[in-house]
Order: structure tokens, then sequence, then C-alpha cells
């Protein structure tokens, strides 16, 4: 039994409250993101499971185990960093090998498992180099694949990607979530590139301000976010938001009307719709062509519908200009509404 709970855990420092009673449960076997901007707790909250930071309120558990008060080598988990944490004096073979070594794991057990380590990671061709002679990606990959070969049922990873370019960062992402779903391990994933949470996570604990503000599976949180910061922090281009009025049943803004939801006359509302659920065509938003972004397989527009800028994603092939005025249809099943007050969903994300 591998699961990880957090049970109102708690973190100070000095006068900063940088986790505040945070409760998650972390399923065995499951793939956890958590996400959020810089700051917001989440790195501290792996940090606090790694027995790196000791917490100021609340337990940590591993399995049926309160660690809590444990230090790092007695929690049976293994951890890759931001940095690249390897040995500069060992070459790349030993330093994937060293937890297995550790572990005084039979020498061929060793070696198939570095092997299958560096053939995940694209590294055979450097495994008998030194860490020097490596360029920061590489070096990324190996503290990546040094964690993966390990037994440990629990594996944190904060950031690991974050060095690699673009087209290896695709490829190991998606490697990375193949070698998941053959070990099933318990993994805590920390990162603030929504589109690799979305992409690798079972489910995804978006932070703000040190609290999870929405747990949920991806496609959940992309389609119903809880308030008006996860619709804007998921999703790029994010979630476009129009104020507008609830009057007699429909929905009041500067440049448009629909029906709006039930029971709100007078309140002020946000009218949130991903900007790949609006099309071109006779619709009840009037708008004015800001900018149009050819993007290879679309175009992006941003349009101008009263003083709201949104963003619309167009076919590639729009014969669309800027300064020209046109008319918008959202998906109506694609509306999410929102408090204007207080940036919360009108109905509870299921």
């Amino acid at each position: 039994m591998s699961s990880v709970a957090f049970e109102s855990v708690r973190k100070i420092f000095g006068k900063t409250t940088a986790l505040k009673d945070v409760d998650l449960l972390v399923r065995d076997g499951e793939f956890m993101v958590l996400l959020g901007p810089s700051g917001c707790g989440k790195t501290t909250l792996l940090r606090c499971l790694a027995g790196l930071e000791r917490i100021d309120g609340g337990t940590v558990r591993i399995g049926d185990r309160d660690v809590s008060d444990l230090p790092p080598r007695d929690r049976h988990i293994a951890m890759v960093f931001q940095s690249y944490a390897v040995f500069p004096h060992m070459k790349v073979y030993d330093n994937i090998a060293f937890g297995l070594r550790m572990r005084k794991k039979p020498k061929a057990e060793i070696e198939r498992r570095v092997k299958e380590g560096a053939a995940l990671l694209q590294l055979e061709p450097f495994l008998d180099r030194y860490p020097a002679q490596l360029s920061g990606g590489q070096r990324q990959r190996v503290a990546v694949a040094r964690a993966i070969v390990t037994d440990a049922p629990v594996l944190l990873m904060d950031e690991p990607l974050s060095n690699l370019d673009a087209l290896l960062r695709l490829h190991a992402r998606a490697e990375l979530k193949r070698l998941h779903g053959e070990v099933k391990r318990t993994t805590v994933y920390v990162t603030h590139d929504q589109i690799e949470a979305l992409s690798m996570g079972d489910r995804i604990a978006v932070m703000r301000e040190g609290q999870i503000v929405q747990l949920d599976t991806p496609s959940a949180l992309y389609d119903r976010p809880a308030d008006v910061f996860v619709g804007s922090f998921i999703g790029s281009p994010p979630m476009n938001f129009l104020k507008a009025r609830a009057r007699n049943g429909t929905a009041v803004g500067e440049a448009f009307e629909v029906p709006g939801p039930p029971g709100m006359d007078g309140k002020e509302l946000l009218l949130g719709i991903r900007p790949e659920n609006i099309r071109i065509g006779d619709g009840p938003f009037r708008g004015r062509v800001l900018v149009v972004e050819p993007l290879g397989s679309h175009a992006l527009l941003t349009v101008m519908v009263g003083k709201d800028s949104i963003k619309v994603v167009a076919p590639a092939d729009t014969a669309v200009r800027a300064d020209e005025e046109l008319r918008l249809t959202p998906e109506p099943h694609k509306i999410r509404w929102m408090d204007a007050a207080s940036g919360k969903a009108l109905t509870a994300p299921h």
C-alpha cells in the first residue's frame, strides 16, 4: 500500500503561511499533479512529503505509516529535483545505478535496470561519460533515470522536464506516462506547465496561495473550472470571461445577450467560454478583430467584445483581417457561469 495522505498540513516560513491546512489523498498507483503558479506552495508540499521540510501542523502519511517526523531516508521515496543533482565524479552509468547499489541489488538486475532507464531517457550514448561532458538537459535526464530505476513505491518529481528542449520534453512526457501505465507507481509531480499537467495527470490539484482550489481529473478541470482562477490558469489560450448582468432569464453584456442561468435576476455575472468553443458567423457576440495570428494548424484571433478582449480559435484559412467587424457564436453547452463578485462557479464542478 503506497497511497499518500496530507491531513491538515500547515507550513510557516517566518510570518508567511506557505501551506494552509492542506488535505489531499493520493491513491495507491495514482499519478497526481500539483499545479499552480510560482509561489503557490506546490514545491513546499512536495518537500514536506519528502521530509526536506518539517511541517508545522497536521500529518503526512505514506500507506499506513505516519511519516511526519521521519527523516527522508526512512520514507521509502525517490525524488527528482528541478536542479539536476548528479554526482560529478561518477559516470552516467554509475549515477543511474547509485540508488540500486545503495539497496544492494544484484549486479545483473542493476545492469538491466540502468539500461532500461538509459533507453527511456535516450542516454545510451552517454553512459561512459561524466556529467561535466553533458549538457544541462542531459544531466536532468540522468537524474530522472536514476529515480525511475529504483523500486521506491512513491516517486516525487519537482519540474523534472524543465531543462529539456521542446521536442525532447514532448517525448519524455509521453514516455513517463507510458512507464507509469506499466508500473503504476504512486507519483506526485509538481509543475507550473498546465499542458504537462493535463497530458500526464490522473488527477490534478490546482494550488493557489498555499491552498488547493480544485482537485479533479484533467477533463473536468478544463471543462468545469471551480472559479475564474482555474479557468484562467488551465488552457492555452485560457478561458475567456465576459461581464454580464442577469435579467429576466437572459444575461446581458455590453455587446451581447444570451440565455442566462435561472434564478439570478439582477446578479452580476461572468460568462466563461473557451476560445475553441466560439464560432465565427451570425451569433449574439458583436466584436471587432484586433489581431490575427496564423499558427499553422489554426488561426488565433483577438477580438474586442464590448470592453472585453477575448481569444477565438478559428480555422487556418479564416479570411478575416484586423479592424473587421464580425459576429461570433459561443457553443451554449460550453458556457460556464461565474459569480462576478467572488469569481466562483455558480454550479459546483461534477
